[in-house]
Formats: C-alpha cells, structure tokens, sequence
C-alpha cells in the first residue's frame, strides 16, 4: 500500500463527503440493506455457495478442495479478473465449457479449466512468468466471434505476478498468506506492495485514494473457498470493503442508496467511456464503498 494512500474505507469516506456528481442516500441505504438482510435470512448467500455445489450459474467452476492447488487458481484467476465488458449485449467474449457457455468473469474460470484439463500448468507461477501473448490468446481462446479483450495488459500482469511470486516468495502465493499472520489487512498491504497490477489508486481531491477491488477479491475468494478456515483464516476479514466495480454501482442507483447528478447521467445515457482514475469514475467506486458500509448498519448512517 503506497504511504500516503488512504485505506480503501477511508477513501470512500473521504470521496463520499467530497463528491460532486454522486451522493450516497440514507433512505436508499436502508432499502438495499433491508434486501440483503431478508435474502440473507433465507439463506440465499452463504460461503458454502461459493464452491457452487449443484450451481449452473458459473461458481461451479470454482475449486471445490481446500487446498494449495486451489490458492494457486484464485490467484491466477484473480490476477486476470478485469474488463469482461462489451458495448453489444449481443456480441460477447464466450467459452463454452462442459455443455455450458459463460460470459464476463465466468467465461475466465471456464478458459483456466479448460487450460488445466488439456494438461496445461496455467496456474504454476513458474510457467506463466515466461508465458507470452500467442500462448495466453490460444489459452484464453473465444467460443464466439469476440476474443478476449486485453490481452497484453493481462500477459503483462502474469509476467509481473510468475516472477514476483518466484523471486519473492518461494513460487507460491501460499507463501505470501503464510506470511501474513491471519491478518486480511497485512495480506491486503502485502499484495499491493508487491503486486503492481492489484494497486488500485487514483488522486482524488489532492490526496491519493485507494479502491483496491480485485486485491480484495482476491481476499475474499481465499476466505470463501477456505470457509474461513486454514488458508482462508482471517481474524479481520471484516474490515474488507466491497468491491468497486460497474455492477454494484448499478444496484446501489436501483435502489436509491446512490444519487447521480443530471450532468453524471447524461454522460452514462450518452454512453460515455469513463477512463480509470477520471473523477466522475472514482465517485462513483468510493461512494459504493461507502454506501455499502452503511449496509451493514443502516441506523446508524445519518
């Protein structure tokens, strides 16, 4: 974590009390935390439901045993977990695996798959180090007329990630758990330190804030897969914050918890292509954040 970034709540805090074209709405809040309590009540989310046993929706794809191996494929899957989007809804990266076809983040898990079940060491940092363009395009290959977009950021991204790992940490992520004392937080700071494509920062208002989505996700996996337990023991998991990507922003307006300026939606209705760190993009990611964690104590949020 850079030292003057503020930690991904704080900067949500810092963006949400700063913001211009996104306000974050108690009565919003208290709606969308009434859905998540209800459907959590009847036991729709569950991190048993994260391995996906009897799922069709695409967690069926996640390792199922608790073990190295698996820590491995989080890693590897997380590292290349960005920018699934499409501007047609017709027209979309696909991979059709085991009868099934997937799309956005589901169709990576399917192309790792495939990849291990055609011999391939795709999850072994010490091959993907060296691994280039031609052979991730032929691994992440389309069932469909749209190929995975990207793809040198995401060679790049392995090449970082295989060699770090090696150099670093002994060829393992495992290694880098191990070293964090089951603590979410030192793990987290671990991670971006050390893995530049994880750090997720922008400048917002003269101080640098940070989102750090998918270094988070990767957390949140490791504990999901781990139930909590062995690998996946974190004392602090708690402190996690959602995940600032372009989906649960969009639930967050559904139900009111966000308010975007007129100016803020004519750009969206219009369309326009938001670029990483631009102002209107990191309101609305630091006002997800903080809308979320008034979640989680709606009474409170005033």
């Amino acid at each position: 974590m850079s030292a003057e970034a503020l930690p991904p709540l704080e900067s949500g805090e810092f963006i949400a009390e700063n913001s211009q074209d996104v306000k974050v709405v108690q009565a919003g809040v208290k709606k969308a935390a009434d859905v998540i309590f209800e459907s959590l009540r009847k036991g729709e989310f569950s991190v048993e439901l994260w391995k996906g046993a009897g799922a069709t929706d695409g967690h069926e794809l996640n390792p199922k045993v608790m073990d190295e191996k698996a820590v491995d494929w989080i890693f590897l899957v997380d590292t290349l977990n960005f920018s699934f989007w499409s501007e047609s809804e017709d027209k979309k990266y696909e991979v059709r695996h085991k009868g099934q076809t997937y799309t956005g983040y589901w169709s990576l898990c399917a192309a790792v798959n495939r990849a291990m079940e055609e011999g391939i060491p795709i999850t072994n940092p010490g091959y993907y180090a060296g691994m280039t363009e031609k052979e991730l395009a032929y691994l992440l290959r389309s069932d469909s007329e749209v190929e995975m977009p990207l793809l040198q950021e995401r060679v790049n991204n392995l090449q970082e990630a295989g060699k770090v790992l090696k150099e670093k940490f002994d060829g393992s992520f495992v290694n880098c758990i191990k070293k964090c004392g089951g603590s979410a937080q030192k793990l987290l700071s671990l991670v971006v330190s050390n893995f530049s494509s994880y750090r997720d920062e922008a400048m917002y208002k003269d101080k640098t804030v940070a989102i750090y989505k998918r270094a988070q996700i990767l957390i949140a996996d490791i504990w999901s897969c781990f139930e909590g337990q062995g690998y996946g023991s974190f004392d602090d998991i708690s402190s996690i914050t959602m995940f600032a990507d372009y989906r649960i922003p969009q639930a967050l307006l559904f139900f009111g918890a966000l308010e975007y300026s007129q100016p803020l939606l004519d750009k969206i209705n219009n369309n326009h292509m938001f670029t990483s760190g631009e102002r209107e993009e990191v309101e609305i990611r630091g006002c997800s954040i903080w809308a979320v964690k008034w979640c989680g104590c709606p009474a409170r949020f005033d």
